[in-house]
């Protein structure tokens, strides 16, 4: 069976590029088949699948960890194997599942590791760590002259964070980033991530297995399936709202509807007028997904909430309008697939 035509790859102003980009390994095995994806500049791209989909082997292409057999990985328009090794991967940040912090160096030291590696002066460095632990939460008086072994799994996940961002680079990789840490401290880092990216605007390609994870990270997604082949390229609301294959919609699951009201956001076009005994009905503001409102709604003895703010009620949202949304939402992404 051979990979489905996914969107995304048209040109576009793209930070990252595969064209036909393949790995086969020396005994035969085929890692990736020939794939053509672009990863838009300040965008995060997340590619998800099973163990063995080849979604790990596709990232690692991107600083050569691993080699393409046949077409070309490019950054920023420069084929990757025509950059100098050490060139191409001081210009990319690597976050992988199990930190990889020296276990031997200060939290300072460790995140000043590539600056080192870029010969920066001691006071240009000092402010960098600085900058990058405050970014990361981390305040550098509490945590900098701290050790790996004293930190908890979320702080050393942080570290790996500020280390890799440490030299500025527009590309950020990230391995399974919160796969060893426990449901509540991945919740609240995937949390911290968003935040950090509004802030810095890395282009960002992240791997993962869990497609909760990947909704909620990727402006689009890549799902892969066994063999290496690439099945669907999209945003959230089409891979949920439209999936390519009979694959992708099994990888989703069954409550991929659910799944879709978190990339769903509250339009006026759902609401209905407010009335006058609406004035203490529940407010939702209106840049939450409809999955927040949902859960509002539900607690909810009127079956109404209100959308907006206390200055400015856009209307009020009841379940006839997140069912309007959904089927509208749904009609657009299919129709957008066809398209």
């Amino acid at each position: 069976m051979e990979g489905h035509k996914v969107n995304g790859s048209e040109n576009v102003d793209a930070m990252i590029s595969f064209n036909g980009a393949s790995k086969t390994y020396p005994d035969g095995t085929v890692a990736v088949h020939p794939l053509d994806l672009q990863v838009r500049t300040g965008e995060v791209c997340v590619l998800v699948g099973a163990s063995g989909c080849g979604k790990t082997t596709t990232m690692r292409m991107v600083n050569r960890l691993q080699e393409p057999t046949t077409g070309t990985v490019s950054v920023d328009g420069r084929d990757v194997m025509s950059v100098p090794l050490r060139e191409l991967r001081l210009g990319i940040g690597y976050v992988i599942q199990q930190i990889g912090l020296f276990p031997h160096l200060s939290v300072r030291k460790n995140v000043a590791t590539v600056c080192g590696l870029l010969k920066w002066d001691k006071a240009k460095t000092n402010d960098r760590v600085d900058e990058m632990l405050d970014l990361v939460g981390l305040p550098p008086a509490e945590f900098g002259d701290r050790y790996p072994h004293q930190l908890s799994g979320g702080q050393r996940q942080r570290v790996g964070v500020a280390r890799a961002l440490a030299a500025d680079p527009p590309v950020l990789l990230m391995d399974e980033p919160f796969g060893a840490i426990d449901p509540i401290a991945r919740l609240h880092l995937q949390n911290e991530f968003l935040s950090l990216q509004q802030r810095v605007k890395k282009t960002v390609v992240i791997v993962t297995h869990d497609i909760d994870e990947a909704v909620r990270l990727g402006d689009r997604i890549a799902v892969m399936r066994e063999g290496g082949y690439l099945d669907q390229y999209a945003t959230p609301a089409e891979v949920l709202g439209a999936p390519a294959t009979e694959f992708v919609a099994e990888f989703t699951g069954s409550d991929r509807t659910l799944k879709l009201l978190a990339v769903t956001p509250v339009e006026s076009g759902e609401l209905e007028p407010v009335g006058p005994a609406d004035e203490f009905l529940p407010l939702v503001p209106a840049d939450k997904s409809l999955r927040a409102a949902l859960a509002v709604l539900l607690d909810s003895t009127e079956g109404r909430v209100r959308v907006g703010s206390e200055s400015q009620v856009d209307g009020v949202l009841t379940m006839d309008g997140v069912h309007r949304a959904l089927r509208l939402t749904t009609h657009q992404q299919n129709a957008s697939s066809v398209a």
